[in-house]
């Protein structure tokens, strides 16, 4: 998992409790800093989520600003990573319903943690397998991330997302299978190019 710029594990972070209450109560400064303290790993979120980089900074802005119209009736202000990625997961999503049409150009995602060496997985791995997680529906895309890159388990996924728990394991299960569908139909279309060339 990686860690916070304080050091500990992000999710472990308590989130300050007085910046919350100061941006519900009307606090510019203080939704600014928790832009700051939440902003870059909310991007990246956006950006694994939609694999886009502009598309990504437009659901972040969008989220920020229904983040800020909404801060006022989070009734927890402990809950307010969760209810942040809430609001970021759901933009997300309904960006890219609205916006079907994928793109083709290949970005490479800055590393969230120091680089270390992956013996297990070469270059081209890789690269088959971000191909194969552009073919997966938004849904599916998000419930990985949030799972597998975020590190949230079902029953805080199933919080967050205001769904029953069971839902989110059945949508994680299906995500998996569609993203191993993916990587098969991948490698047949590497398979057929190989040998037609």
């Amino acid at each position: 998992m990686v860690d916070a710029p304080d050091g500990r594990p992000y999710r472990m972070r308590a989130v300050d409790r007085d910046l919350v209450e100061a941006a519900q109560r009307g606090d510019q400064s203080a939704f600014v800093d928790l832009v700051r303290l939440h902003g870059d790993r909310l991007f990246s979120i956006a950006q694994r989520i939609l694999r886009d980089v502009d598309r990504a900074e437009d659901a972040l802005q969008d989220a920020l600003v229904i983040a800020w119209r909404d801060l006022p009736g989070l009734r927890d202000p402990d809950r307010f990573d969760a209810w942040i990625h809430r609001l970021l997961t759901n933009v997300c999503i309904a960006q890219a319903r609205r916006e079907r049409r994928r793109t083709t150009n290949l970005r490479l995602l800055p590393e969230d943690a120091p680089a270390a060496p992956d013996d297990l997985l070469s270059v081209a791995d890789r690269d088959q397998l971000d191909r194969g997680f552009r073919r997966l529906s938004p849904n599916e895309r998000a419930i990985l991330v949030l799972h597998h890159f975020v590190g949230h388990t079902p029953s805080e996924i199933a919080e967050m997302l205001g769904i029953p728990p069971g839902t989110v394991r059945s949508r994680l299960h299906h995500a998996h299978r569609a993203m191993r569908a993916a990587l098969e139909a991948e490698a047949r279309a590497s398979t057929v190019r190989e040998s037609s060339a």
